[in-house]
């Protein structure tokens, strides 16, 4: 497994600083394993990577894992998805980011947020019955990601393909 880029290290410690929390190891090593992901990471990915990462000698066990990632959705600097398979993914949430959605690869269950779309937020609203307001949104588009189409791989097992 490649080294994490000390740079992501450095923005995960400024991102603790500017939000006057403290900084720990496990919190900035945690964020920074977030930051340089592509897509967002189970747990267990989360752990396999600080494992895999030879650079960083410190060891977080399985529950400060647990504690900072829930840590770091509560003060907004993570979001949390739920998967079809019920496994919470992570990844970093930039400062400011609106409603936004997610796609999960019916091949290879990779989940990817997606860019804030203009206007979705509008039409979240317009969907509402009268009367109701809404706090969140979970959007997740399902399909085959870039790699999986190319290649042609077959859905994953517990993937419900179209009738």
């Amino acid at each position: 497994m490649t080294a994490l880029p000390p740079d992501r290290l450095d923005e995960a410690r400024r991102q603790l600083r500017t939000l006057g929390a403290r900084v720990t190891y496990p919190r900035a090593r945690v964020l920074a394993e977030l930051l340089a992901a592509h897509e967002a990471l189970s747990h267990l990915e989360v752990q396999r990577r600080l494992e895999g990462d030879t650079d960083h000698a410190e060891p977080i066990d399985r529950v400060t894992l647990y504690r900072v990632l829930e840590w770091l959705v509560e003060v907004e600097l993570a979001h949390r998805v739920s998967g079809p398979d019920r496994v919470y993914r992570f990844s970093a949430q930039p400062a400011g980011q609106a409603l936004h959605g997610h796609f999960r690869c019916a091949s290879c269950t990779r989940m990817f947020c997606l860019d804030e779309a203009p206007g979705l937020a509008r039409v979240v609203k317009a969907m509402l019955p009268e009367g109701f307001s809404s706090d969140g949104v979970e959007l997740t588009v399902s399909g085959r990601c870039a790699a999986c189409a190319t290649a042609g791989e077959p859905l994953a097992p517990h993937s419900h393909s179209p009738a």
